[in-house]
């Protein structure tokens, strides 16, 4: 567009930029979180491939030492954010792309209100854009109670190049530094609530108590000083020598955050690497799937090869142009014999890749070049085999839930679909 259309091209151009911003990164600390020597375990896994990978992109090593509890609905997800809300005695430290103007975030704003009215320290971290038509007047008693409300990247005004294109997509809450919650769920009705909801999506995600949950701090921890201009050393110094990061169980996770904060492309090297290194079974679950032609050429070898590959995608998204976008890489993949199922009681918004029953990965990224390579994501790997299996039940149970689609319905159907196809696929990825 720069070229053919500059008056267009070179707007945008600045309106949106790179993905690895420079001046960005030096604003930004490095990404790059680590557990005090003396508290972290020794890892079995830290040699293997997968685990080798993710590190040599800046992500942390495997820590052993954590309880780790899935969350496979909208009212399991909301009781834990609830429960720890309410039990938390110093910090509660919340990140969310989207904080919903209904009867779920309107509840969420008094239980923070009420913790920071009790003495607990309240930061919440609101993406600009996925809360741009939030007013200031929703979460103001969490500022009149004394806890603390601020934007990540604001895009008006202009704050810097770039900051309309780099969101932050990270779902966190930690409490008390110890227990954190990680996945898929914004706060909002769709996503979770007290009680069932006709319309909920489903989607997935942990409470992780132990070594772990510091990482995940961490995380927090510099997103929130980048955003605030806070010094991280005064968050730090709540931090309660040696409690945050006491085993609490006997499970291996490794943190993985991604985006331009992070020196590689951890997340999208750890799929990669998890494709690659699968020999028997492959789970792929996730609402929105673009692959580049890296991964797309890898799930095709791996399918050729005779590893058998399973693609959970909703029936329908609510994003139509991802859905016809997705087309072309599904029948692709369906001609190799990757087997394709479509969730259709409702939006699925779960994601997640179970490689072998052996290693698995869950959190915030979608299969999509924005979640991979623009946004700030976060990604737990499990290394524990009982917590993979544990994690296999409930993507099983998913596919209970889904259907085959019908023959021919990924197939080309004319030029002007093509050509659709075709538009779809270069406008996806800006959603």
């Amino acid at each position: 567009m720069i070229v053919l259309i500059p008056y267009v091209g070179v707007p945008l151009y600045l309106l949106l930029g790179g993905r690895k911003l420079q001046k960005l990164a030096e604003r930004k600390s490095r990404l790059l979180p680590t557990l005090p020597s003396a508290a972290k375990s020794p890892s079995a896994f830290e040699t293997l491939p997968i685990a080798h990978t993710l590190m040599a992109n800046g992500a942390a090593p495997p820590v052993a030492g954590n309880h780790l509890e899935y969350l496979t609905t909208g009212e399991a997800a909301f009781a834990a954010l609830e429960h720890g809300i309410r039990h938390a005695q110093s910090t509660i430290h919340i990140t969310t792309f989207i904080l919903g103007r209904d009867d779920t975030g309107r509840r969420i704003v008094k239980l923070l209100a009420e913790r920071a009215k009790a003495g607990v320290k309240v930061r919440l971290l609101l993406d600009s854009v996925g809360c741009m038509f939030l007013s200031r007047d929703f979460f103001a008693p969490i500022k009149r109670a004394g806890g603390e409300v601020v934007w990540f990247m604001p895009v008006l005004p202009f704050t810097s190049r770039g900051s309309a294109n780099l969101r932050n997509h990270r779902k966190i809450a930690v409490f008390d530094h110890a227990t954190a919650i990680v996945g898929g769920h914004n706060l909002a009705r769709e996503y979770m609530g007290p009680q069932p909801f006709r319309k909920r999506w489903q989607d997935f995600g942990a409470v992780i108590k132990g070594p772990a949950a510091a990482l995940v701090n961490e995380i927090f921890i510099a997103d929130w000083c980048f955003a605030s201009r806070q010094s991280p050393d005064a968050l730090h110094a709540e931090i309660p020598a040696g409690d945050a990061v006491q085993p609490q169980g006997t499970t291996e996770l490794q943190v993985v955050a991604s985006g331009p904060d992070v020196p590689g492309d951890p997340l999208y090297e750890g799929i990669l690497a998890m494709i690659q290194e699968a020999r028997r079974t492959l789970w792929l679950i996730t609402p929105y799937f673009l692959p580049d032609e890296v991964l797309l050429r890898s799930l095709l070898v791996r399918a050729h090869a005779g590893c058998e590959i399973t693609l959970i995608l909703p029936a329908k998204s609510n994003h139509p142009i991802t859905d016809f976008a997705r087309r072309h890489y599904v029948r692709l993949l369906r001609r190799a014999g990757v087997k394709v199922w479509h969730f259709a009681p409702g939006m699925m918004h779960s994601k997640a890749v179970i490689a072998d029953d052996r290693i698995a990965l869950f959190g915030s990224p979608n299969f999509d070049p924005r979640s991979l390579f623009v946004n700030f994501e976060v990604g737990v790997f499990v290394h524990s085999a009982e917590d993979v299996r544990a994690m296999k039940v409930w993507a099983e149970a998913l596919l209970a839930r889904c259907r085959e689609p019908k023959r021919g319905s990924h197939q080309k159907t004319g030029r002007l679909v093509s050509v659709l196809e075709d538009l779809s696929r270069l406008l996806a990825p800006l959603l």
